[in-house]
C-alpha cells in the first residue's frame, strides 16, 4: 500500500534555495514539507566558500547597476536583463535579511558586514575591481545552510530527510505532487500538493574532475525533462579555474580575491598577458581557458596539466583567518602548507548555467513563449531564470539561490492561498515502480560503476573547457551507446532498506540523459560564448546565436528550439578585462 501525504507546498531539496523558499512559505502560514535525499545541512550549498555578491558599499562606493553590468558582461550577454536587475537589486535586502536571521558575517572594524574582491566584479562599469563579496570566512555557504535550517525548524517546517524524489505528478498541465523513494525503507510515497518547488541542485557528476558532491546528479532537471518540460541552455557548464589537482575539490575564488596569484612553470603571473586590467580576477570561463592554454603551450608545471596558485605573499594571518577551510583542505589533501608552498590547481567542473526554465517568480515555463506550468516552480542551480547566461560570476550562485528561492516561496504562497487541491491521477507510481523492479530483476548485467566512469571520462575529455564538432560527435556516439547499455544494468544488492546501489542506478540514468542534452545543445551552437568554447567556431556570433536553447526529449532523440534573450540596459559588446 502506497502511503499518500498531503501538504499545500512541497519543496524538493534542502539547500539554500529550498530552505529559503520553505521559510518564506512557513512565514506565510502555508503548510510546507521539505523532501531531501540528504540531511539538509549536508546539501551542496554548504560547499560554497567565498561569499555573496551585494552592492552594500561597506568598503568602497558600489551600486547595484554596476553589479548588473558585471553580471550581464560576465554572462557574455546571454543573461536575461530583467532577471539580472531583480537579482542585483534584491541582493542587498536579502543579505541584510540573512544578517537579521542570525548569519555570522565577517565584520569591518566599525561593525558592518565585511566585503572583499571577487572575479569579474568591478566598479564604474568595468574600470577596476571592487569589494562586493559579503562573507563568513570561507564558510559562507555552510553558515547560510545552518541559519536557514534553524529558522525553518523554528517555523515548524516539516522535513522528510533521505526521501529521494523520483517523479513528478503532472496532469492537464497542472503539477499535483511528487513521488519519492524512502531510502530507509525502500517504499514509494506520494506527496500530494498544490505547489511543488524543485531546488535540487546541479549535475557536475557527469564530469570526471568536479567540485560537485556525489549527490549532484541532476535529478530534478532529468525528472522535468522526462515530463516533457524543456531544459534551457544546457550547453553552458562552468569550469572553475582553481580545483585541487586531480581531485577537483574547490579552492574558493576568495583566494584570488584576497590577492592570490596564478603562476606557470616559469613563475610568471600569466594572467597579466590575457586580462591586463583585472588579471587573476577575470571571470571564471576566461581564467579556465587561460590555464589550459598555458598547459598546451608547454608552461604547465613539470610538463603536466596544472599550474600553481600562489598565496605565500599574503602572510600567515590572512591565510589562516580569512581562508581557514582552504588552509585545512590543502594541508589535509595535498600535504602542503599554503603559507609557504605553491598549490597545484587545474580547472574543475563546477556549475550548470542551464536548467529548468522559469520566469522571475520561479514559475516553470514549458515553451519558447514562456507559458507557465501551473503549480510547478524551480530555483537555484537546477533552474534557469537566466541570470547567468553563458557564464556565472563568482558569488552570484549564492545570490541566485537566495533571491529566487525567497521569490519562489512568496510566489508559491500566493498561489496556494487562491488554489484548491487538484485530484491525483490513479496509480501515478506505476511507471517508476516498473523501472525499480527492472533494475532488481536482472543479474549478470552491466556494472553501474563501469558505465559511470566511461561517461565521466567521455564528458571530461570531449565536452569540457574546449570543444570541437568532431569531439562532440564522438561524445554523442559514446553516450548513446552508454544509454543502450544502461538498459541492461544489474544490481548486486536486491535488498529493500538503504539500497544505495539502486540510488546509484537512478542517478546514473539522470546523468546519461543530461549528458545527451548537453552534447546536443553544444553541437548545435556554432559559436563560442561564455563557458561554451568551440575551437572550430572561436568567435561569438550575436547575429545567429544571441538566443537561449530549449532542449526536449522525443522518440528520435533530443529536439532543440530557441527563444529570445531579454535585453534592456546593456547592449552586447566585446568582453575586455
Amino acid at each position: 500500500m502506497i502511503k499518500i501525504h498531503q501538504f499545500e507546498a512541497i519543496v524538493v531539496g534542502g539547500g539554500g534555495a529550498g530552505l529559503y523558499a520553505a521559510l518564506a512559505l512557513s512565514q506565510a502560514k502555508v503548510q510546507t514539507a521539505v523532501l531531501s535525499k540528504l540531511y539538509p545541512t549536508r546539501s551542496h550549498t554548504g560547499a560554497a566558500q567565498g561569499g555573496i555578491g551585494a552592492a552594500l558599499a561597506n568598503k568602497e562606493e558600489d551600486r547595484p547597476e554596476w553589479h548588473m553590468f558585471d553580471t550581464v558582461k560576465g554572462s557574455d550577454y546571454l543573461a536575461d536583463q530583467d532577471a539580472v536587475e531583480i537579482l542585483c537589486k534584491e541582493a542587498v535586502t536579502t543579505v541584510y535579511e540573512l544578517e537579521h536571521l542570525g548569519l555570522p558575517f565577517n565584520r569591518t572594524q566599525d561593525g558592518r558586514i565585511d566585503q572583499r574582491r571577487f572575479g569579474g566584479h568591478t566598479k564604474e562599469f568595468g574600470k577596476g575591481p571592487v569589494q562586493r563579496a559579503c562573507f563568513a570566512a570561507d564558510r559562507t555557504g555552510h553558515m547560510i545552510l545552518q541559519t536557514l535550517y534553524q529558522q525553518c525548524i523554528k517555523n515548524e517546517v516539516k522535513f522528510f530527510d533521505e526521501f529521494h524524489v523520483v517523479d513528478l505528478i503532472i496532469e492537464e498541465q497542472i503539477c499535483r505532487g511528487v513521488i519519492a523513494y524512502s531510502i530507509e525503507t525502500g517504499e514509494l510515497h506520494i506527496f500530494h500538493a498544490k505547489a511543488v518547488l524543485f531546488a535540487t541542485g546541479g549535475s557536475g557528476r557527469m564530469f570526471k574532475i568536479t567540485s560537485n558532491a556525489h549527490a549532484l546528479t541532476g535529478d530534478g532537471m532529468a525528472i522535468a525533462l522526462r515530463n516533457k518540460i524543456p531544459l534551457e541552455d544546457m550547453e553552458f557548464f562552468q569550469f572553475h579555474p582553481t580545483g585541487i589537482y586531480k581531485m577537483g575539490i574547490l579552492l574558493t575564488e576568495a583566494c584570488r580575491g584576497e590577492g592570490g596569484i596564478l603562476r606557470n612553470k616559469n613563475g610568471e603571473r600569466f594572467m597579466e598577458r590575457y586580462a591586463p586590467n583585472i588579471k587573476d580576477l577575470a571571470p571564471r570561463d576566461i581564467v579556465s581557458r587561460c590555464i589550459y592554454l598555458e598547459v598546451r603551450d608547454g608552461r604547465g608545471i613539470d610538463g603536466k596539466d596544472y599550474v600553481h596558485l600562489d598565496l605565500t605573499h599574503l602572510g600567515k594571518e590572512v591565510i589562516e583567518k580569512k581562508l581557514p577551510d582552504i588552509t585545512d583542505f590543502v594541508r589535509t589533501y595535498m600535504g602542503l602548507d599554503p603559507v609557504k608552498d605553491l598549490i597545484p590547481i587545474q580547472p574543475t567542473a563546477h556549475y550548470s548555467m542551464g536548467g529548468i526554465p522559469t520566469n522571475v517568480n520561479a514559475e516553470v515555463v514549458w515553451d519558447e513563449k514562456n507559458s507557465v506550468l501551473k503549480g510547478f516552480y524551480a530555483a537555484g542551480e537546477c533552474a534557469c531564470v537566466s541570470v547567468h547566461g553563458g557564464n556565472r560570476l563568482g558569488t552570484n550562485s549564492l545570490v541566485d539561490i537566495l533571491v529566487f528561492g525567497r521569490r519562489a516561496g512568496l510566489s508559491m504562497a500566493e498561489y496556494c492561498k487562491k488554489t484548491e487541491f487538484s485530484p491525483l491521477p490513479s496509480n501515478p507510481q506505476t511507471k517508476i515502480q516498473a523501472q525499480i523492479e527492472q533494475f532488481k530483476s536482472k543479474s549478470n548485467g552491466e556494472k553501474i560503476s563501469t558505465l559511470r566512469q566511461e561517461l565521466q571520462e567521455t564528458m571530461m575529455d570531449l565536452v569540457g573547457v574546449f570543444r570541437t564538432e568532431a569531439g562532440l560527435k564522438k561524445a554523442q556516439e559514446k553516450v548513446r551507446e552508454l544509454k543502450k547499455r544502461f538498459q541492461n544494468i544489474s544490481l548486486s544488492d536486491k535488498s529493500q532498506v538503504f539500497n544505495s546501489e539502486l540510488l546509484d542506478a537512478l542517478e546514473l540514468g539522470n546523468l546519461i540523459t543530461l549528458s545527451l542534452v548537453t552534447i546536443a545543445s553544444a553541437l548545435a551552437r556554432e559559436e563560442s560564448r561564455g563557458a561554451h568554447y568551440r575551437e572550430d567556431y572561436p568567435k561569438r556570433n550575436d547575429q545567429n546565436w544571441l538566443k537561449h536553447t530549449l532542449a526536449t526529449l522525443s522518440e528520435i532523440g533530443v529536439e532543440l528550439k530557441y527563444k529570445n534573450v531579454v535585453i534592456k540596459n546593456f547592449q552586447p559588446q566585446e568582453r575586455k578585462y
